[in-house]
């Protein structure tokens, strides 16, 4: 059962992440193939990566695809390569030895889980990363808090997790697709459950392996602003199949507000009519996406 690592890379030389990651992936306890993915990295990630592990598969873009379309790269040729398990990792984080191969085994006897992740500790493995932290509350994970607190854990809750860490099946990839290319940077992981969900498949949390994830040294982006957050969030509502959204009424409200705010405040009023403009602009994205999810037939790609 041929396992397929795919990282996406962007300036990975800091804290040597690229190394910390490759290096724990290459002692896993079963084989585990990888594809790295630069997106256009402005230091010598794409260089260190040539000498120093030639047998990666590596995929060199000269623009920033985002996560989900680096994703989506490699996915492709992992399956090309007759690949049966993806697991997507984050370039500042490793992995223990069994990681891998104890994923594998849950999906093995669960095959109604699409997707699993192990624990995401942080950096220095002293203490769980802060969002995933968050991801454990019961009403993301039922009953983990509870049963980890009475020493009586399962093999794998039902749950959420970010994608810093997936093991994803074939036939995951398969119902589901992709990664939606209207996310080009947070956001896409949370839309893929969305549609996971939608397609009655399940992510679990296997509570006895672990990554850690190195996140806490990454400098605040333009994502992380409020109107990007704000963005992330009304595009999250409106491709989530498992809601009755509509983006010609959507963009009605903000035509009317627009109108309103005109005479009452100009700074809300530009800050309205930005987001009318970026939902118009993707719009049609968003109704091609949302009518592939919603239909019956198996494709691989959402974009395709």
């Amino acid at each position: 059962m041929k396992v397929f690592a795919i990282i996406v890379i962007y300036n990975g030389m800091r804290r040597d992440w690229i190394q910390k990651c490759f290096d724990s992936l290459q002692n896993s306890s079963i084989a585990v193939n990888i594809i790295a993915v630069d997106n256009n990295s402005t230091d010598n990630s794409v260089e260190y990566i040539k000498k120093n592990y030639p047998s990666v598969i590596l995929i060199e873009n000269k623009e920033n695809k985002g996560f989900g379309g680096a994703n989506n790269q490699g996915l492709k040729i992992a399956l090309e390569n007759g690949g049966e398990y993806f697991f997507l990792l984050n370039q500042d984080a490793t992995v223990e030895a069994n990681t891998v191969e104890v994923l594998q085994n849950v999906l093995i006897q669960n095959n109604e889980y699409g997707i699993v992740s192990p624990i995401h500790l942080n950096g220095c493995g002293d203490k769980i990363d802060y969002l995933f932290s968050k991801c454990l509350v019961p009403n993301e994970t039922p009953n983990f808090l509870s049963d980890l607190y009475l020493n009586k854990l399962k093999d794998v809750y039902i749950g959420r997790a970010n994608a810093a860490a997936w093991l994803m099946t074939k036939k995951c990839l398969e119902i589901v697709g992709g990664f939606n290319p209207v996310f080009f940077h947070y956001g896409e992981d949370s839309n893929y459950l969305h549609r996971l969900w939608y397609k009655k498949l399940k992510l679990g949390v296997v509570p006895n392996t672990r990554i850690f994830h190195d996140r806490e040294y990454r400098e605040e982006s333009s994502y992380d602003h409020k109107d990007e957050q704000n963005r992330r969030m009304k595009l999250l509502y409106l491709s989530n199949p498992n809601r009755n959204s509509n983006i010609d009424k959507e963009l009605k409200k903000l035509k009317i507000s627009m109108f309103k705010y005109y005479f009452l405040d100009k700074t809300y009023y530009k800050t309205i009519k930005e987001e009318y403009l970026f939902l118009v602009n993707q719009k049609d994205k968003i109704f091609l996406n949302n009518t592939k999810v919603k239909s019956n037939t198996n494709y691989l790609f959402i974009n395709e």
